[in-house]
C-alpha cells in the first residue's frame, strides 16, 4: 500500500547543512541593510519594509497562525509592507544565516546542530511548539508500541541521516541497547508500517500519524516529547545581527506572529480553510486532515506554561530539558548559544495583552 505524502527530506530530526559556513561569511559581507527596512513611514508608524519568513514545510495547516497574521493584517499593522511565506522543505538555517530569509521556523535540534558544527550566527527568539511532534508510529492491533520498552525486539523504520541520530538518542535516554532494536532504512511514506514490513515508523504526530489514522487504521504513538526527549520545535530563528541591530523588527515580527496564532487557536476551522483554499490550494489538501492537524497541534502549542506565560514563551525548565535532549544526541551547546528570549520578554512586558490566550 502506498500513501500519498510529500517527500520529507528536510523535516525530520537532525541534519547538517554544509553550506552554513559559507553562508555565515555571506551574512557578514552582505549585512542587513535593505532599503526601507527601518525607520518610520510617512504616517509615523513603524516601517520595517518587506521580509521573508522561511517555513519549515509545505503550506498546510501547520502555519495557520502565519496565514491569519497575513490575512488579518497583523504583519501590516506591525510595520511590514509585505511578508513572503516561503514554503519548505529546504536548508532552513542556511537561508537565514545567509540573509535569504529574515526569519524561519526550525526546531531546537536542527538549529543547535548548525550552531555547534558550523558556527551559524543564529538564535531561537521564541517557539510555537512547546512539545516536538516526533513519534514512533505503530498499528494498535499489531506492534502497539506505547512505551519505550516496547521497542525492544521490534523492527523500526527510520529515515537515513539525521533521524537515525534522534532515534538513537531515544534509545539512549531510555537505557535501551541499540542491539536490542532492529533499525531499518525507510523513506517518508509510512506504507511499510501498514504492510507489516516494520513494527514501528519514525513519524510526525501531525502528519504521517494522521495520514495513517485517517486511512482507517487504529494507531499508537510513542511521542518523543513524552518519553525522554523534550525539545522545542517550530521555533522562530533569526540572526545575531538582526537581534543586535534591528530589535524593533524582531519584536514587531513576534507580535504579529502571536496575534496570528491567537486567531488560529480561536478559529481552527478557518485556519484549515485558509490552508486548503488559499495558501496551500495547489497542494490538493484534505479539509478533514488539515482540520484534524489543527486540533492535534494545539496540544503541542498550548501547555500549562503557555497558559500562564503566553504564546511563544519558553521556560527555563524547558530550555534545560531541551539541552538535555541535545546532549543525548551528542550536540553540546549552552543555553545562551541557542536561545535569546530577551526581545520577547520586552515585548510581553510592554504589551501584556499578547500573553492572553483566546
Amino acid at each position: 500500500m502506498t500513501l500519498s505524502l510529500p517527500t520529507r527530506s528536510r523535516r525530520h530530526g537532525l541534519r547538517l547543512t554544509a553550506l552554513v559556513a559559507a553562508a555565515t561569511l555571506s551574512l557578514v559581507a552582505c549585512g542587513s541593510d535593505d532599503e526601507g527596512s527601518a525607520g518610520a513611514s510617512s504616517s509615523g508608524a513603524a516601517d520595517h519594509g518587506a521580509i521573508t519568513l522561511q517555513l519549515s514545510w509545505v503550506k498546510n495547516a501547520e502555519f495557520a497562525g502565519e496565514y491569519f497574521a497575513d490575512t488579518n493584517g497583523h504583519y501590516r499593522n506591525a510595520g511590514f509592507s509585505s511578508v513572503t511565506l516561503n514554503p519548505g522543505p529546504g536548508p532552513i538555517e542556511t537561508m537565514v544565516a545567509s540573509g535569504q530569509a529574515d526569519f524561519a521556523l526550525s526546531n531546537a535540534v536542527a538549529a543547535a546542530q548548525v550552531i555547534e558544527k558550523e558556527k551559524a550566527p543564529l538564535k531561537i527568539v521564541g517557539t510555537k511548539f512547546q512539545k516536538n511532534p516526533f513519534t514512533i508510529l505503530s498499528l494498535k492491533n499489531k506492534a502497539n508500541i506505547a512505551k519505550p520498552q516496547d521497542l525492544v525486539g521490534k523492527t523500526i523504520g527510520v529515515q537515513a541521516g539525521g533521524n537515525e541520530a534522534l532515534f538513537d538518542a531515544l534509545l539512549k535516554i531510555n537505557n535501551i541497547k541499540a542491539s536490542d532494536v532492529k533499525k531499518v532504512p525507510v523513506e517518508y511514506d509510512p506504507s511499510p508500517v501498514i504492510d507489516g514490513e516494520v513494527d514501528g515508523f519514525f513519524a510526525y504526530v501531525t502528519n504521517e500519524s494522521l495520514t495513517v489514522s485517517m486511512s482507517g487504521h487504529e494507531i499508537t504513538n510513542l511521542p518523543f516529547a513524552d518519553n525522554g526527549l523534550p525539545f522545542v520545535a517550530e521555533s522562530v530563528i533569526t540572526t545575531d545581527k538582526m537581534i543586535a541591530e534591528e530589535p524593533a523588527k524582531v519584536k514587531a515580527f513576534l507580535e504579529a506572529e502571536i496575534r496570528g496564532w491567537q486567531d488560529a487557536l480561536a478559529n481552527p476551522t478557518e485556519g484549515a480553510r485558509l490552508a486548503v483554499e488559499k495558501y496551500g490550494k495547489d497542494l490538493n489538501l484534505s479539509m478533514a486532515k488539515e482540520l484534524k492537524q489543527s486540533e492535534v497541534q494545539k496540544d503541542l502549542i498550548v501547555t500549562p506554561d503557555v497558559t500562564k506565560n503566553g504564546l511563544f514563551t519558553i521556560t527555563d525548565a524547558l530550555i534545560g530539558q531541551t539541552l538535555t535532549t541535545l546532549a543525548a544526541a551528542d550536540i553540546n551547546v549552552k543555553a545562551d548559544e541557542l536561545f535569546d528570549l530577551s526581545l520577547l520578554t520586552e515585548l510581553l512586558k510592554d504589551k501584556p495583552e499578547l500573553a492572553k490566550l483566546p
